[in-house]
């Protein structure tokens, strides 16, 4: 898994992501709300226990302190934005 700033101020954080087919990124939790945007591939993303599937073109909503994972199906590339 590659991850990469693209921007970071006192509101704002964000990273764009990029999964081989396979990897994940484990159940974890942000302190901030953020928005997870899938720009290509498909994979299956856990929300709060609930897992979608999901493929470009997908966002969701993530309230701070919401456990959330990220696995790739294919090659897959995201953008997660964290709301300070």
């Amino acid at each position: 898994m590659l991850s990469k700033p693209l921007l970071r101020d006192e509101h704002l954080k964000v990273v764009l992501f990029g999964f081989s087919p396979g990897q994940e990124l484990s159940e974890h939790t942000a302190a901030v709300p953020a928005i997870m945007h899938i720009l290509d591939g498909e994979g299956e993303v856990t929300l709060g226990g609930q897992t979608y599937a999901v493929k470009s073109g997908a966002w969701f909503y993530m309230p701070g302190h919401t456990p959330h994972s990220v696995r790739a199906i294919s090659p897959l590339k995201m953008v997660l934005s964290l709301l300070a």
